[in-house]
C-alpha cells in the first residue's frame, strides 16, 4: 500500500527535521542540557493545546506510559553514544536497525502484512543505512566501540517506541492529543533530572545552549508529530522506513557542518537507502 504523495512528502520533511535536531544535540557542548531543552521547549504549547484537544481515549494510556518510559532509555543511550562517536556513524546505526524490526513487530502485533516487494524495500533500506556506518579499515577505538554498542542498543529501543506509539496513536481518538501528552510526559521528568544534576550552576549550564535548544525543540516536536500523525493514517513499516532516510541528511550534516568524513562509499550507501524507500512505497 503506497503512501499518499502529501503524506510521503511530509514524512520526508520529518526525516530532515529529525536529522537536524540530532546534529544540534551532537554539536552542543553539554548534550544533557541540549537534549533537555529540545524536549522541554514544546511542553508549554502542549499544555495549552490540551485545553482544546479532545480527551485521550482510555485504551491509549498504557501505550503512552510505556512509550514515555522507553523514550527515557532512548535519550540516555543517545547522549552516551554521541559522547563517544560521530553523528555520521552513531545516527545511521541507531536509526538503521529500526525499519526491519518495526516491520517484523508490525506484522506480529498489528497484523500488517508486507508484500515481497515491500519486504525487499525494508531490507534494502536497513542494509543501506547500516552500511553508512561501516568502517573501511575495520579498526575501532575503544570510545568508538562504546558508541557502536550504544547505537545498536538504541536501535532496538527506537523500534520499541515506534511500535508502541504507532499502536497507541490508533487508540487515542485524536492523534494530536496523544502527541501533546507524549511530549509533556517526556519533558517534565527530564527537566527535573537535569536541574538536579546541574544544581548550583543551572544558569551557567543552560545559558550557552538555550537558542540552539529552542530551535532543536521546535524542530523535534514538529518532526515526531508528523511521524505519529502519518502512522495514524498508513502502515507503520512504510512510515518508519521512509522516515529513516533521515540518515542521508544526518550524514550530510555530519560532513558539511561537523566536518566528519563522507566518502564515495557512503554516497553509494545513501543511494541504496533511497532505492529501498522507493521500493517500499511502490506497494504490492
Amino acid at each position: 500500500m503506497a503512501l499518499d504523495l502529501g503524506v510521503l512528502l511530509l514524512v520526508l520533511l520529518s526525516a530532515v527535521m529529525h536529522a537536524s535536531w540530532n546534529a544540534l544535540v551532537k554539536a552542543g557542548g553539554d548534550r544533557l542540557v541540549m537534549t533537555t531543552l529540545v524536549m522541554t521547549v514544546p511542553a508549554p504549547l502542549c499544555v495549552a493545546a490540551l485545553v482544546f484537544l479532545p480527551p485521550l481515549q482510555a485504551g491509549a494510556w498504557p501505550f503512552l506510559i510505556a512509550s514515555t518510559l522507553i523514550h527515557y532509555v532512548y535519550y540516555a543511550l543517545l547522549i552516551g553514544a554521541y559522547k563517544h562517536g560521530d553523528l555520521s556513524q552513531v545516527y545511521p546505526i541507531s536509526r538503521g536497525t529500526a525499519p526491519a524490526l518495526v516491520a517484523l513487530a508490525a506484522w506480529a502485533l498489528a497484523g500488517e502484512a508486507l508484500s515481497t516487494r515491500e519486504t525487499l524495500g525494508v531490507a534494502i533500506v536497513s542494509a543501506g543505512i547500516m552500511s553508512l556506518a561501516w568502517r573501511r579499515n575495520g579498526t575501532r577505538l575503544a570510545a568508538e566501540s562504546k558508541a557502536v554498542v550504544m547505537a545498536v542498543a538504541n536501535g532496538a529501543v527506537i523500534s520499541s517506541y515506534l511500535i508502541v506509539d504507532g499502536m497507541g496513536v490508533r487508540q487515542a481518538g485524536s492523534a494530536f492529543s496523544y502527541i501533546a501528552w507524549l511530549f509533556l510526559l517526556e519533558a517534565l521528568p527530564l527537566l527535573a533530572l537535569t536541574l538536579w544534576l546541574r544544581r548550583g550552576r543551572v544558569v551557567a549550564a543552560f545559558a550557552p545552549h538555550w537558542k540552539a535548544g529552542a530551535l532543536g525543540g521546535t524542530i523535534a516536536a514538529g518532526s515526531y508529530a508528523i511521524a505519529l500523525w502519518a502512522m495514524s493514517l498508513g502502515p507503520m513499516a512504510h512510515i518508519v522506513a521512509l522516515r529513516e532516510t533521515s540518515v542521508l541528511f544526518g550524514a550530510a550534516l555530519g560532513a558539511l557542518v561537523l566536518k566528519e568524513s563522507f566518502g564515495k562509499r557512503r554516497i553509494l550507501a545513501a543511494a541504496v537507502v533511497a532505492l529501498g524507500a522507493v521500493l517500499l512505497n511502490l506497494g504490492a
